[in-house]
Order: C-alpha cells, then sequence, then structure tokens
C-alpha cells in the first residue's frame, strides 16, 4: 500500500494562496469562469490529467459549470456535464450524512457506543466498546486504520473486503484510546456503512438511492453495485499502457467508492450545508461542521488545511479564514479517480472538482482559486490576499537545550534519525517527496528553516508525553498556485534494546522484500508492484523496523500516535514459517520472502498451478528466460503480470486484453493469479532473444 500512502500524504497540502493577480471585481464579471478555464488547461497540460469537471452552486442555482480534456482518449470525445468520475473519499460525506439522517428520525445516537447498533463488532481489547459513531466520523475511534486489500478492482464489484472487516477486526487491538485524538481512518466509515444498512434495514446502495438520489433527482450519483451505463465514467490511463484501463471500481463504497458528476456533487453540498432540511436537518448539517479535532490532540496552530469534523478533512480551511469566511473540504483520491468539494455554508456556496489520472491536491487547489475569484466577482469579499514574500533564512545561535531534541523519530513505515550539529539539520525528503532533501538551520524560537524560509521544522511536546517533529511548509504548485501544511510528522521514539537471538533474526530481514500473496489479480494495486511486494528495513541497534517497534524473533507492533494524518495506515509485522520458507502477515495479508522467489523455467513449455491457498505466483526473470517471448493459456478467472527490473508494468492480462506475448525482461518479476486450481499453460519462445 505504499503508493496509496505516499498518494494521500500528498492530499495533506491544501492550498493556501491566489497564484495570479485579478482583476478589479465587478458584479456579475466573468474573473472565476476565465480563471476555471485557465487552471483547468494548466492541470490538463502539465499535471498528467486526462479529463477534469467542475461546477458552482449559489444557493440552489448552478452558476458555473466547466470541463476540460477528453473523456476517452481513442475518440478523442471530450470531457462534457454528464462524464462520471470516482469521487474517493468524498464518498465519506454520504455516509456521514447518512447516519446524521438517521440521527435526525431518532434512530441513532452518535455519542452511544457502536455495538448498541452493530451488535457483532468486538475486537481483541476491552477499549473497543468505548467507540461511539462520532468517533468513527471525527476520525478517533483508535482504530488502525484501513483494510485494503481486495477493494479495489477492475470490472469487479466485489464485496468481500467489506464483508470481512467484522471477522478481521476480531482479532486486531486499537493504537491508541478512543477519542484520545483524531487519524484518518478509512475503517471507520465502513463500519458507518454497516451502521446505516443495519438500522435503516436497506442496502447501503439503497438507501442512498432512496434518501438522497431521489429526492435531490439525481441520476449519476452511483456505487459500484448500482445499475447505470459505464460507459458514462470518464476512461483512466497509465502511464506506458496506450490503451483505457478497465472500469475501476473501489469497493470499500462507505469509504470511497461512490461515482459522481460535478454538478451532482456541488448540488450535494447543498445539503451539507443545511440547504436542504427535507434531506438534512440544518441541526445535523452544523454538527458536521464542528471543530471536532480540538477533543483531542492537535498541532496548535489554528490556521491549517486539515482540521476534522465530521466526515470533513477541514473545518477551517485556509485561506478563507483569513476573509472571515468559514470553508469546508473534503477530498478524495481512488487509485486513478481523484475529487475535491469544498462549501462556504454561511454563502450557501458549493464547488465539485473531479478528474481521471493526477491528484486531488490539484483539485483542491483549483477549487480554491475559483472560489476566491467567485467570491470577488459577487462582491463577498473585496481585493484579495497577495502571495507572501519569503525571506532567506538567517542562522542564529541555537540554545543548548535545542540538542535534547536529536535522536530517533518515527512514523508509520519508517524511521528517522535526526541530528543537530551546530545549530543545523539535514533531513530527507519530506511529504512524500513533495519537499525535497536539504538542509535547514536555526533560525530562532525553537525553528529550524530551509534556505529559502519556506519550510521550518520545530519540536513539541503533547500532553500525552510524546515529542514531536512538526513541519510547516508552503510549497509552489507552478502555475496551480500554493500549497500549505502544518503538521506533525514524526514521533521521538525511545531505544529499544533487543535480546541476542532476536536482533540476529530482525537482521537476516534487513532489506529484504516479501511478495504479495492474498491480493486478486484484477486488483489495481498491481499497476505498480511497490503496493505489493514489501521491503523490510530493519534498525536492530534501536530495536525498529520499517517504523514499527520490535517485540520478539518474529514479531513487531506499531508505534506510532501521530494526530492527522502521518499516523494513519498503521500496521504490525508478524513472521512465520512453512516448510522452510518465511512469510509476513500484515493487516492480515500474507507476503512471501523473495529467498522462495524462483526464476522461471527457461524452457519452450511449462505450467504453473494456484494452489488451494488460492495464493499469486511470484517467478524471477533471469538471463536464462529473459527476451524470450512469453505467452500463456490462462483460465478465465486467472490473470498474469509482467514488471520489467525498474518495477513498470510491462505487461498484464487483464489491462493487454489485446497482446498474446509479451517480451520478458531481464531481472523483471512476473506473477500469476487466479481461483484455487487454476491452471496457466506457458510457452517461451527463445527465437526472439536479442529482438526488440
Amino acid at each position: 500500500m505504499k503508493r496509496i500512502r505516499a498518494a494521500v500524504m500528498s492530499v495533506m497540502l491544501i492550498t493556501i494562496l491566489q497564484p495570479m493577480n485579478q482583476a478589479s471585481a465587478q458584479p456579475l464579471k466573468n474573473t472565476a469562469t476565465e480563471k476555471a478555464r485557465k487552471l483547468a488547461s494548466t492541470i490538463v497540460s502539465d499535471y498528467g490529467v486526462t479529463g477534469l469537471q467542475y461546477a458552482i452552486m449559489d444557493s440552489g442555482t448552478l452558476v458555473l459549470s466547466g470541463s476540460t480534456g477528453v473523456r476517452d482518449r481513442a475518440s478523442q470525445s471530450p470531457v462534457t456535464k454528464d462524464t462520471m468520475f470516482g469521487i474517493g473519499s468524498v464518498s465519506k460525506m454520504y455516509v456521514t450524512a447518512a447516519v446524521m439522517m438517521l440521527a435526525d428520525a431518532g434512530k441513532v445516537d452518535i455519542d452511544q457506543p457502536l455495538i448498541t447498533y452493530i451488535k457483532d463488532f468486538s475486537m481483541a481489547e476491552e477499549r473497543y466498546k468505548d467507540i461511539t459513531p462520532r468517533m468513527l466520523m471525527n476520525h478517533s475511534s483508535g482504530l488502525y486504520g484501513s483494510h485494503y486489500a481486495n477493494s479495489i478492482l477492475f470490472d469487479d464489484h466485489d464485496t468481500g473486503n467489506r464483508d470481512e472487516l467484522l471477522m478481521r477486526l476480531q482479532s486486531e487491538r486499537l493504537k491508541s484510546k478512543p477519542g484520545e485524538y483524531s487519524v484518518y481512518c478509512n475503517d471507520g466509515f465502513q463500519l458507518l456503512e454497516l451502521l446505516v444498512e443495519r438500522v435503516s434495514g436497506l442496502s447501503y446502495t439503497g438507501f442512498l438511492d432512496q434518501k438522497i438520489n431521489q429526492p435531490l433527482i439525481f441520476a449519476s450519483t452511483q456505487t459500484p453495485l448500482s445499475t447505470f451505463d459505464r460507459a458514462q465514467l470518464a476512461k483512466t490511463y497509465y502511464p506506458g499502457i496506450p490503451q483505457a484501463l478497465p472500469v475501476e471500481n473501489t469497493n470499500v463504497i462507505g469509504a470511497g467508492g461512490l461515482y459522481s458528476t460535478a454538478e451532482e456533487l456541488a448540488a450535494f453540498g447543498e445539503v451539507l450545508t443545511g440547504s436542504r432540511p427535507d434531506v438534512l436537518s440544518g441541526q445535523s448539517a452544523a454538527a458536521m461542521q464542528s471543530a471536532e479535532y480540538r477533543k483531542g490532540i492537535w498541532v496548535p496552530e489554528e490556521t491549517n488545511s486539515v482540521n476534522y469534523g465530521l466526515g470533513w478533512d477541514a473545518v477551517r480551511l485556509t485561506p478563507f479564514d483569513q476573509y472571515g469566511i468559514q470553508a469546508l473540504s473534503k477530498g478524495g483520491d481512488t487509485v486513478m479517480y481523484h475529487a475535491a468539494l469544498t462549501t462556504l455554508p454561511e454563502h450557501h456556496i458549493s464547488m465539485a472538482v473531479l478528474s481521471s489520472n493526477g491528484n486531488s491536491l490539484y483539485n483542491s487547489v483549483f477549487a480554491t482559486n475559483v472560489l476566491l475569484a467567485y467570491l470577488q466577482d459577487t462582491g463577498k469579499t473585496g481585493k484579495l490576499i497577495p502571495s507572501p514574500v519569503f525571506e532567506p533564512s538567517i542562522k542564529v545561535k541555537m540554545p543548548a537545550d535545542q540538542l535534547a531534541y536529536a535522536g530517533l523519530y518515527g512514523t508509520v513505515g519508517t524511521t528517522l534519525k535526526v541530528e543537530i550539529k551546530n545549530g543545523e539539520i539535514s533531513l530527507p525528503a519530506l511529504e512524500g517527496g513533495v519537499i525535497p532533501p536539504q538542509a535547514y538551520v536555526y533560525t530562532g524560537q525553537g525553528q529550524f528553516t530551509n534556505k529559502d524560509g519556506t519550510v521550518t521544522i520545530s519540536f513539541e511536546k503533547q500532553s500525552n508525553g510524546h515529542i514531536y517533529f512538526k513541519l510547516k511548509a508552503y510549497v509552489e504548485l507552478p502555475g496551480i498556485g500554493y500549497t500549505s501544511v502544518v503538521a506533525y510528522e514524526y514521533q521521538k521514539l525511545d531505544a529499544n534494546p533487543l535480546a541476542p537471538a532476536t536482533r540476529a533474526a530482525w537482521e537476516t530481514r534487513n532489506h529484504k522484500s516479501y511478495y504479495g500473496l492474498d491480493e486478486k489479480i484484477n486488483s489495481l494495486l498491481y499497476l505498480t508492484p511497490e503496493d505489493l511486494i514489501y521491503t523490510i528495513a530493519v534498525d536492530s541497534k534501536n530495536g525498529y523496523a520499517s517504523g514499527t517497534r520490535i517485540v520478539d524473533e518474529h514479531t513487531a507492533v506499531n508505534v506510532a500516535e501521530i494526530p492527522a494524518m502521518s499516523g494513519r495506515d498503521a500496521f504490525d509485522l508478524s513472521f512465520h514459517t512453512v516448510n522452510k520458507q518465511e512469510y509476513l502477515t500484515i493487516d492480515g495479508q500474507s507476503y512471501l520472502s523473495e529467498d522462495a522467489i524462483h526464476p522461471i523455467y527457461g524452457g519452450n513449455a511449462s505450467i504453473c498451478t494456484i494452489a488451494d491457498s488460492g495464493h499469486a505466483v511470484w517467478f524471477k526473470i533471469d538471463a536464462k528466460s529473459a527476451a524470450s517471448a512469453m505467452s500463456v493459456e490462462a483460465p478465465a478467472s486467472g490473470g498474469v503480470i509482467v514488471y520489467d527490473d525498474q518495477g513498470a508494468m510491462v505487461y498484464s492480462s487483464i489491462v493487454n486484453k489485446d497482446t498474446s506475448s509479451v517480451i520478458l525482461p531481464e531481472g523483471g518479476t512476473i506473477v500469476f493469479g487466479g481461483k484455487a486450481g487454476d491452471r496457466f499453460q506457458i510457452h517461451l519462445n527463445p527465437y526472439h532473444k536479442g529482438l526488440n
């Protein structure tokens, strides 16, 4: 899930600044329209977006609707207002609203224990009984985060991930006390989906249809289980693959599975502002906008891009707060679709931006800048606040007490050694690479600043006793605008001395890769093998492995307790051996050690069979088979995928349906997947060796 984790970390960055000078506002002037067109064109031309769609609703009236890019590259058919997109985690606003509708009807009390409504919900420790629906909606439940397995599939609406969630949670523990702090959690919204079904007696898809689509007269807001014309969906594309990908189904519907259009999503934003009391009461809409994040541990700054309400990522989105305007925001990303919803409740204005390919960060930046222009056009705000000017950092003498902050820090998936030398700190890339590796110098008031003054690092001790590494950064997206984040990135860790035998066991795993076995072969996670090949990084001196604290020779557990985003999607590591082959288990999913991955047979013909376990079968491509043309006779339920030595997909029988063979790249890998008992007839033609 590394690619997903990296993507969602970048989504923390939401726009705070206006990138271009505005002409003077006049009533009914089309500044916002022109800005939307210009920014949309830039995003499509410069940021890898295939198609983009946007809409603004103002007090029930559609005042702006537009699109750019193509729905289908092959036909060059454009995106229109009726083109549908996946909206990813913006779907959380629908399941949150659904629970609040049930609260309006007196059927749910969001502060009662969840077990009141899902009686078979249980976990491996008693604290789970304290979890309430409110805690699921404000991300403070203490759940580890996300079960992604087999949830994002091509042309497949398998609901197994959701159906197995309660069973998986039975053997899991919490990472924190319920209500202690808010940290992004997809599983909470899957539980809310189950709550809606248990209380209403309807399927979740049926509830959305009856309680939202029908009263709002929506035709394009659908789930993977809905019956609708899939040709309405914007097609998606992956680098190196010329043809469109099959339809993406995100089957964790409550957390991220809806499709919609910008016009319908903007209209749903009207519900969330309290403008449609026939659907959702004004009282419930207002409750969703409350500052839930402040009920637990949080960064001190009020001006930020992430500050949770109920469902909302932000209930005080900057820069609107600088104008005295409350703005609510929710972003969403699947693997290939991206979305942003921004609403201004006091003005009853909502804007939705949807895209295929790209990142919801771009959509959020787009929405903020266009909304600022619209507010100016309509006289709701005056002159726009100019972009800040940053001064180069000036190093000053550092107090000796700052040296106490040096040491080992950790976050989900990694550890970081912070060294402070002569008032300077050198750090690797942060925020998934958005902030490059660089040096920071002490500039006073407990802050270390980069050369151009746009990024500062400091350290804070919170009420839970943890010391956090805090990042405050401004980053420019050329041609679009600036983004901002203030967040705790890392948590200071204590040394965890290991017994000699434990240390030796973990040192053998350092830099070793483990290959995923349980993911269905039509999963979008196979687009990049880094999502399914987990490489362990062991710090045996301090007693940590890939950010987890080593407990014994076979187990390491999550230690990160970081609010907002950096502590999301936590995991434990558990190893066991079967027939001298070592397996790794993460989130209930099995991975096989690279030591057990063998070269594919280099002869003309061979057979690969899926075992009774249903596990995928991985092979390496060595010099003996490299440059041969491989063709495979596969069962209908099976598939085969080939990667080069850099991990780039070069062939997928799921995607490349019109291609019968592939030249095997030396140093690459092959994976076969399907149902138990599926047999693959493999043919290698060595006469193609050396051909391009």
